[in-house]
């Protein structure tokens, strides 16, 4: 089970997170690219405006590429499995990196901003099939540890990226295509040792009706002796199911049985791309130098920023003991905290010489409670709120939302700063808060439940 894991997280949410991070590394190098390019084609200078609008383009295409991705990577789940679909997903990276890497010497900046479309269609695709496929294959007692195998993958690929993006390593001006065309190694990983795996039995079973293979499929993921719990609670999924089709995704918006779950997926996805977590990774040298420091320093405090959401591994364990409700509520609630304390010392950071320290320590600490709640349990309760026939759309549904707010937060944040300036931060708290509020409200502890256990407990909501 912790190879299967690691085979769709390489090729998955790794990738998401990687191409989140390279982009940010070569940023002076790109805009080198494109004004010589144009002098040579042109025979004149590219206007600033033009050139500020193209870097917006290469750098805000990705999300496009992602929301396209999220669409479809429900319906590639249906048809091709899980596993097909992630294979077959590895072939847009490899095409992804051909182009970023031949656009420098070719002298085609387009061809960057195709790959990076593509790039992000690969990312949106692997960020929606590989939780499906984790959710279905861990067992009930496990579920909430592996499925933090997407946010590891996700955490280490920005880690990775980060350090790979190092002047030292990649992020000179000589080597940044082949920085962005490194994202196709993580691809050739997958595309070795994924097919080394079986696919989800509950699509095999269910989605497909092959009971011999759904067996097969378990006696390999939970060895001979422990497979049985694992296919009577398939079995029991698939009766209730009764031969339902798997659903589209406007099918759900329609449906009240899965009202309320529904509104919790929207209300999470989107809590989770604008609680402010994604405008510190876009913006963290702004943030930086705003905590006073130094320029040549920065590279190096961002690095920590990833390194320190990779501790997000220590919920693993603790999630299964905790419960994935008060994990995700503390989460948010801890990140109002920060978010306050980083207001106060942004504000305040000339009156003392540490106080930028103290912004510097903030960051780094919202960073981690993002990573201990709704880094690590979003993706986990999409997959646990819906029967199998639901779940894929439930899926195509939360990584649209995903998307949209994704490029929404990264659009709005440089005016937002530019017109509250230290207090910027205030309106993700307001946010994390309200969110904080929701899922107390609605959403019911599912630590040890099965998915009709679930189900029944929204039953409740969606009838009253």
């Amino acid at each position: 089970l912790f190879l299967a894991v690691c085979a769709v997280g390489i090729g998955g949410t790794f990738q998401y997170g990687y191409n989140v991070s390279i982009i940010n590394a070569p940023t002076q190098h790109i805009h080198r690219f494109l004004n010589d390019t144009w002098t040579s084609r042109y025979h004149m200078e590219i206007n600033p405006d033009l050139l500020t609008f193209l870097w917006s383009v290469i750098a805000s295409v990705f999300s496009l590429g992602g929301l396209c991705g999220a669409l479809i990577g429900g319906s590639m789940a249906i048809q091709l499995g899980r596993k097909g679909a992630l294979l077959m997903n590895n072939i847009i990276a490899v095409l992804a990196a051909i182009l970023m890497g031949i656009s420098f010497p070719t002298g085609l900046f387009e061809l960057l901003i195709v790959g990076r479309f593509l790039i992000g269609i690969n990312s949106g695709i692997g960020i929606c099939v590989q939780p499906l496929y984790i959710g279905e294959v861990a067992p009930k007692h496990l579920r909430g540890g592996m499925a933090m195998g997407t946010s590891i993958f996700l955490t280490g690929g920005i880690l990775a990226g980060q350090i790979i993006g190092l002047r030292e390593v990649l992020g000179g001006e000589t080597y940044w295509p082949l920085l962005l065309s490194s994202s196709c190694l993580p691809a050739f990983v997958q595309l070795l040792f994924l097919p080394w795996f079986p696919e989800s039995p509950r699509y095999l079973l269910i989605d497909r009706g092959d009971e011999l293979s759904c067996v097969k499929a378990l006696k390999r993921l939970h060895g001979s002796s422990q497979y049985q719990r694992e296919m009577e609670d398939i079995q029991r999924e698939c009766f209730a199911v009764d031969g339902e089709k798997p659903r589209k995704p406007w099918q759900l918006f329609t449906d009240r049985s899965v009202r309320w779950q529904l509104i919790t997926v929207i209300v999470m996805t989107m809590g989770q791309q604008l609680s402010g977590i994604n405008a510190i990774y876009f913006y963290a040298t702004y943030i930086f130098e705003q905590a006073g420091i130094s320029a040549e320093k920065i590279p190096y405090v961002t690095l920590g920023t990833g390194a320190c959401e990779c501790l997000t591994a220590l919920t693993c364990v603790r999630k299964n003991y905790v419960g994935r409700r008060y994990l995700i509520i503390g989460g948010y609630l801890l990140m109002t905290l920060w978010s306050t304390v980083l207001t106060f010392s942004l504000t305040y950071q000339e009156l003392y010489s540490w106080v930028p320290y103290v912004s510097m320590l903030s960051i780094f600490a919202f960073i981690l409670s993002f990573g201990l709640g709704p880094g690590g349990i979003t993706n986990t309760l999409i997959a646990e709120l819906f029967i199998q026939s639901s779940r894929p759309a439930a899926y195509m549904i939360g990584g649209t939302i995903s998307w949209i707010s994704f490029f929404t937060i990264g659009m709005l944040f440089p005016f937002i700063v530019r017109g509250l300036k230290q207090y910027c931060f205030l309106v993700f708290l307001l946010e994390c808060s309200l969110v904080a509020a929701f899922i107390f409200l609605v959403i019911p502890e599912t630590k040890n439940k099965s998915f009709l256990e679930i189900k029944k407990e929204f039953h409740k909501l969606n009838f009253g």
